[in-house]
């Protein structure tokens, strides 16, 4: 990936959409969803995952103000690169923004060169199933969602994030109801999320969603611990091994003979 200057996204006069508090710009995303994507980094995060490796995303206040204006610039200057991608609206969480965020994916989907693909990348828990009009906007100008389920159990969910899963399930339901096209991303974490039987809920989790059309098992590293220490604060993980990826493809298995026997079952 290469960073964008924040500083010097060329400046827009008064702009016609909600204006976005952004930590970083990246323009050469491979593994931000299909093809080359131009990657914007929200800031601020509700979850606190022990693994979190962008813990300077998580304060709301922080980050830059940019316009959505800006950010069309910017990607448009690099078109050519993305003819086989598009934009990816990370985190932080990008669901605590849903009026920015709707605005820049509606922006790229009218853009006068092109219709440009747009892809959400959300843990879910931003999103309030009390109030999902506020979301509405948002999700119709979304091609897909790259959806972080973090752990299968409640409880072991809580405990790895802080808070629990009830919302990001919620709105999994309602991507599923929408038939919004969803990759699902699970983290593998030794001795946390590394198990069969883990990996199995997870495959019985996400069975009812008929529109994940993908599954990503991540192997946890420790790349983000540096991070930690700039800061100054500790890191919950300490001492905990990279995953050894040569398990990733048993695990993978489990969480797909999973999900297909239990839709063969409903």
């Amino acid at each position: 990936m290469a960073n964008v200057d924040l500083s010097e996204l060329k400046a827009a006069g008064a702009s016609a959409y909600t204006p976005g508090r952004v930590h970083s710009l990246e323009s050469m995303g491979t593994v931000d969803g299909p093809g080359i994507r131009f990657v914007v980094f929200c800031q601020g995060c509700p979850m606190r995952c022990a693994y979190c490796h962008n813990p300077d995303t998580w304060e709301v206040n922080a980050g830059e103000t940019v316009t959505v204006e800006q950010i069309m610039h910017a990607f448009e200057s690099n078109r050519a690169f993305y003819k086989n991608g598009g934009i990816t609206v990370t985190g932080g969480e990008p669901l605590l923004q849903p009026e920015f965020v709707a605005d820049l994916f509606g922006a790229a989907h009218a853009a006068p060169a092109g219709r440009v693909h747009t892809c959400l990348d959300s843990c879910g828990y931003a999103y309030a199933p009390d109030h999902p009009e506020r979301f509405d906007r948002l999700l119709s100008e979304t091609d897909l969602v790259l959806l972080d389920i973090k752990h299968a159990d409640a409880e072991g969910h809580k405990r790895l994030t802080g808070r629990s899963p009830e919302r990001i399930l919620a709105f999994g339901d309602e991507l599923a109801r929408r038939n919004i096209k969803v990759v699902i991303r699970h983290v593998v974490v030794p001795g946390i999320t590394d198990t069969v039987e883990e990996c199995e809920k997870l495959g019985q989790l996400v069975a009812p969603w008929r529109n994940v059309v993908g599954l990503e098992m991540l192997p946890y590293h420790t790349l983000g611990v540096v991070k930690y220490e700039k800061l100054g604060i500790p890191y919950p993980l300490e001492g905990v091994p990279q995953m050894d990826k040569a398990r990733m493809p048993e695990l993978r298995a489990a969480v797909m003979r999973a999900m297909k026997e239990a839709r063969a079952q409903s």
